[in-house]
């Protein structure tokens, strides 16, 4: 029980976050390259090789080299108003300023992805299902607009960032497969970020948003969970979703062949017709795809033929399971079944793309640093300003003692003159991370890291939050660096 809290929280929460004055981290200098329109984009590879794009989505980039229709569209909280991003030009990356604009001294979430085909398969809020959401109604949360920052083609773009309970849903869709008909599949996601929830999806699902059987669903799962399927190693792997199965290959469970893929940036395939699918896998940012499993359908009753009901998810499971973590940044689904050869020049048009991660330097103010496991802020208890409070996780709200300022000694401030500070200026894996006044020592000095981990220049540990707790009072420690999801933050305005 958290004492005091429903006072502190009244007391502080009029205090209105400051504007963030300083240069933003996200790799994109003063100089920002031009806009550069795309000649082809991925779908246009898949249409010349027969499989044309039924959905497009991406919050990164236009995945035709003609478009420039709307991205997706942003809703900030100060006022409920809504605004769309556009690439910069027909084919190019998306206008991010749009969003830091209009988002500016607010919150803003992700509240469609538009669909770039023309079919009008957009994704929006998904609703209730075999399992109700966490939102009003029992939909699930939309993603916060700024927690996947990155560069494509040099310019800065925003992923979505799925923590648990997050999920995109059409159950209404136009031109994707049903029954056994022939499709294909890519996402690219970020592969240092996921849980063993279930389901981090994207694909094909049930219309009804419930659990219909085997062979109802057929998308591309990514994550660790091992409860109906896995492959070597610890994971995470690609995987098939196929409804009541996470498959790596012909049999329920173990695939030698699917291997544990960590890749900052990740494209992900799955594809079926008749009794026959396949998953394929790569690095996005450089190489080609590696096949993990090219064969028949699974060997247990339900998925020869398969039963698929054209549904669209992201995020989630079929039946609206909701306990999935990662970071979505762009996926297609085809009509067909594309060969490997049109994969493979897909494959090479994204790693002509650019994606690079954020390089998490530079000063940032004012900012809530968020848990990519928990999606909880780093909180002082009860607004606390003594030396030795040990920080924690708890629910993200603006009070000013979840407002950390990273500046350019490298500290990490609250209240303007508290330091997040390692206990005794220890180096031994579980010391606490406390507040403490500020006084320059290297304790007090942390790198914040691409891969999104916290970690302090004395101890080289890592800011973690304690076994891998996501509840309101987990409390944060210095670990031995893994870049687990309980170890990776995201800083926001």
């Amino acid at each position: 029980m958290k004492p005091n809290v429903g006072r502190r929280r009244r007391l502080t929460a009029t205090l209105a976050p400051l504007v963030l004055v300083a240069a933003i981290t996200g790799g994109v200098s003063a100089a920002t390259p031009q806009a550069r329109a795309a000649t082809t984009g991925p779908c246009d590879i898949y249409a010349s090789g027969g499989t044309p794009c039924v959905a497009a989505h991406s919050t990164t980039r236009a995945l035709y080299g003609s478009y420039n229709g709307p991205l997706y569209q942003v809703r900030r909280s100060s006022d409920n108003a809504t605004r769309d991003v556009a690439p910069l030009a027909p084919g190019d990356v998306a206008n991010a300023a749009t969003q830091d604009t209009f988002c500016a001294g607010t919150n803003c979430v992700i509240s469609v992805i538009y669909d770039q085909s023309g079919r009008g398969n957009h994704l929006t809020q998904a609703p209730p299902g075999g399992f109700s959401g966490p939102a009003a109604g029992g939909y699930d949360n939309l993603a916060d607009a700024t927690l996947a920052p990155v560069t494509v083609n040099g310019h800065k773009a925003y992923g979505v960032f799925v923590a648990p309970g997050t999920g995109y849903r059409n159950n209404n869709t136009n031109g994707i497969a049903r029954g056994d008909q022939p499709e294909g599949m890519y996402a690219i996601f970020d592969g240092t970020h996921y849980n063993g929830g279930c389901c981090f999806d994207y694909g094909n699902a049930e219309t009804n948003s419930r659990d219909n059987g085997n062979g109802t669903m057929e998308a591309i799962y990514f994550g660790n969970i091992k409860v109906w399927g896995y492959g070597t190693g610890p994971g995470p792997w690609v995987m098939a979703d196929l409804e009541n199965g996470l498959f790596s290959g012909v049999n329920a469970g173990y695939n030698a062949n699917d291997p544990t893929v960590t890749h900052r940036f990740l494209t992900a395939i799955v594809k079926g017709e008749p009794n026959h699918w396949a998953i394929r896998a790569g690095n996005a940012q450089s190489g080609g795809l590696s096949t993990y499993y090219n064969g028949a359908r699974p060997n247990v009753a339900g998925y020869n033929p398969m039963k698929k009901e054209g549904a669209i998810i992201l995020g989630i499971g079929g039946d609206n399971s909701h306990g999935s973590a990662g970071t979505f940044y762009e996926g297609v689904m085809t009509s067909g079944y594309p060969s490997d050869a049109t994969e493979n020049s897909v494959q090479a048009n994204i790693n002509a793309a650019g994606y690079a991660a954020s390089t998490g330097g530079g000063t940032r103010q004012n900012v809530e640093i968020v848990g990519n496991q928990s999606g909880r802020c780093l909180d002082v208890p009860d607004g606390s300003t003594t030396n030795g409070t040990q920080v924690q996780l708890w629910d993200c709200w603006g009070g000013n003692m979840q407002r950390w300022t990273y500046n350019s000694a490298k500290q990490l401030t609250v209240y303007g003159n508290k330091c997040l500070d390692a206990e005794g200026a220890s180096s031994t894996p579980g010391t606490r991370a406390i507040i403490w006044d500020c006084n320059g020592q290297s304790n007090q000095q942390w790198n914040l890291n691409a891969n999104g981990t916290i970690s302090g220049v004395q101890s080289g540990l890592c800011l973690d939050a304690y076994n891998w707790g996501t509840t309101n009072g987990t409390k944060i420690v210095l670990w031995t660096c893994h870049g687990g999801t309980n170890q990776q933050f995201a800083l926001r305005n």
